[in-house]
């Protein structure tokens, strides 16, 4: 999991917000991270502008904690992102 992501604790949560550089590459990642939620049954809450995005990672219990299944998504999320944010990670 990328050094990007905070954990929250109440509610207990991961958060990012990524920027892009156009609208093209913020659609094209928010359609690559609608098809993983479909694939994981997750989906977690995302809100985006022209060029970034925001992402809170909740777990899937109410009052549970950040765990290793939340953080595998998280990084499966950075695996996401075009190659020149990988050095962002």
């Amino acid at each position: 999991m990328s050094e990007k992501w905070t954990v929250r604790k109440r509610p207990a949560r991961l958060e990012r917000r990524i920027e892009f550089t156009d609208y093209e590459e913020t659609r094209e990642f928010l359609d690559r991270a609608a098809d993983l939620a479909e694939r994981q049954g997750y989906y977690p809450d995302m809100s985006f502008g022209r060029t970034h995005v925001s992402i809170s990672l909740l777990p899937k219990e109410e009052g549970a904690e950040v765990d290793d299944e939340l953080k595998q998504y998280a990084e499966q999320m950075d695996a996401l992102l075009p190659a020149d944010h990988q050095d962002n990670l």
